[in-house]
């Protein structure tokens, strides 16, 4: 089977954004007094939305106060927004595989749990020539993964179905979404989540070249398993 719709997560998939989350969260924190982290304990803590990741931050006696959660969610999100892509970097491979996969005519789309507009502005900034056919990120009325909601308006806004799609992502939400969306799913091994965790994955891939053997059989007419 072809892959004619390839969704990708953003964050620990396509782009290694972790130091700039943590930097943003320490940075809201310390405004506050508060302690912060090293960038690699946040690995654990990303991947569920902003809001969560907030929470988790914080010290245990103050996770369900909401009036802090606010606050320091503001601050991050301002903070965040500003310097979304200083530090963070496409993994190797990555955007040469995008360029790839477009020019072989497959849809290429994002589902993300970042907030709509730090999704939108970190792919401007570090994919400017890839024609998504869809960013989608965490907005407003809508549910974050593993709810399935996000892949359905992806395939019907780019006219793909189940059969022919996949989901390519880090974690066991993205795989958890695929299967909720009853489409196959690839996990990369490069991101926010130890290999472990990741073997309910119809396949997992430890390189952009892997990841691309599976997108783009070398006949243009197999397809991932």
């Amino acid at each position: 089977m072809k892959n004619k719709t390839v969704i990708f997560d953003l964050d620990g998939t396509l782009v290694d954004t972790i130091a700039d989350l943590g930097t943003a969260v320490n940075f809201a924190l310390a405004s506050k007094g508060l302690p912060g982290h090293e960038p690699d304990e946040y690995r654990g803590m990303v991947g569920h939305g902003v809001r969560n990741l907030i929470q988790l931050s914080l010290p245990e006696n103050l996770r369900d106060d909401n009036s802090t959660v606010e606050q320091l969610l503001g601050i991050f999100l301002d903070y965040y927004t500003e310097h979304i892509d200083v530090h963070s970097r496409a993994y190797p491979g990555i955007p040469q595989l995008l360029t790839d996969l477009h020019e072989a005519g497959v849809k290429i789309a994002i589902a993300s749990n970042k907030f709509q507009k730090g999704a939108e502005k970190l792919v401007r900034s570090l994919f400017p020539q890839i024609p998504f056919a869809a960013v989608c990120g965490a907005q407003s009325g809508m549910p974050l993964k593993p709810d399935p909601a996000v892949v359905s308006g992806i395939l019907e806004k780019s006219g793909g179905c189940a059969e022919d799609a996949v989901l390519v992502g880090d974690s066991g939400t993205d795989i958890a979404t695929a299967a909720a969306a009853g489409i196959r799913s690839i996990a990369v091994s490069w991101g926010f989540r130890p290999k472990e965790s990741l073997k309910d994955a119809g396949c997992i891939v430890d390189s952009a070249d892997e990841l691309r053997a599976l997108l783009l059989p070398s006949d243009a007419s197999a397809a991932v398993n």
